[in-house]
This record gives C-alpha cells, structure tokens and sequence, in this order.
C-alpha cells in the first residue's frame, strides 16, 4: 500500500478547502475563525503538558474534553452555510457542563476582589494565554456569524470557555499554593 504524502500543492494558490470541497481564500474570515480555534487547541495542549503533581488531575480530563471540543467546533466552522451536517455538533449541553466546571472550582477559591494580573505556575500562565486566544477566537467568530451560519451554541461556548480558562489559571495557582498578582489599580 503507498502511503500518500501529507502535502498536496492544492492550496499554494493561497487557498483551501472547506468540508465539501468547496475552495475559499485562505483570507476567508471562516478559514480565521477555525484557525484561531485550531490555535487554542494548541495552547491547550501546550498547557496540558505542563501538568504536574501540584495540579488536581481533574484539570487534564478537562482539558482533554474541552479540545476534543474545540475541533467539533472547528468541523462545524469549516462546513459552507449549505452543508449543515455538523451544525447540531455543539449543544447547551456543551455550555452547561462549561458552567458547572466553572461553579465547581470557583467554590473552592477566594473570592475575586480585585482584578488580576495573568501568570503564576508555568500551567496558569499558559491557562492564561489560552484565554486570551479563546476570546480572539470568539470575535473572529462572532464576525464570521455576520454573514455566515453559526450555531448560536457554538458562540456561547468559546464565552464560556474564556470563563472556565480564567477558572483553571486561578485553580491551578490555588493547588500549587501560588498566590495570584493582584492588579493594584481599580477594584471591582
């Protein structure tokens, strides 16, 4: 059996393919909008790796379940507005379960009395980023809804997700005994 080669040559024209074949620019605001969720994937695994014993092994499973995630929302973005075979993919459900990790961890901290400066362990750090690329992923979407079909589900979960992100930096911090930088300018 040959085995076919990863590259293709199809899009050195500067473009790609979304599911269905149909060629769009790689410029295509749906190509940035499933590329930054591809990008937060990433940063995800990258901060997967950086689990260690200090870090409640709860964090990895959600990790886990949030990228598995992410690339069913990256199907649902690459499908063109008449192709809708993913569309359903992401529920209220998926939010729901957002939320109670969020209600969860946040139980088991202090409560928030002035805004915080991102960093701590290599992990929150990371945490960190991810959220920020996470809200970059929703305005890219929420500019793809513009004038593209976008389950409503799907917009819901990346805001929510940049929640729960911010809810594992500040847990993670909180396992490891880490103490968070607070910002010293406005309360809230």
């Amino acid at each position: 059996m040959q085995r076919s080669k990863i590259y293709t040559r199809r899009g050195d024209d500067g473009s790609t393919a979304l599911i269905g074949s149909e060629r769009v620019s790689k410029a295509d605001p749906r190509i940035e909008a499933y590329g930054t969720v591809d990008e937060l994937n990433s940063f995800l695994g990258l901060a997967g790796a950086f689990i260690d014993r200090s870090a409640p092994a709860e964090i990895a499973e959600i990790l886990s379940s949030v990228q598995a995630d992410l690339f069913t929302i990256g199907a649902v973005l690459a499908c063109p507005d008449d192709d809708q075979r993913y569309a359903n993919a992401i529920t209220k459900q998926h939010v729901d379960r957002l939320e109670q990790w969020i209600d969860r961890m946040d139980a088991d901290m202090p409560p928030l009395k002035t805004f915080i400066l991102p960093g701590g362990t290599p992990l929150a750090a990371l945490l960190h980023v991810a959220r920020s690329v996470c809200r970059r992923a929703e305005r890219h979407v929420a500019e793809l809804a513009k004038s593209a079909t976008v389950p409503q589900a799907v917009l819901a979960y990346l805001n929510r997700l940049s929640d729960l992100l911010f809810v594992l930096a500040r847990y993670a911090n909180h396992a490891a005994g880490r103490s968070e930088h607070e910002w010293p300018g406005i309360e809230r």
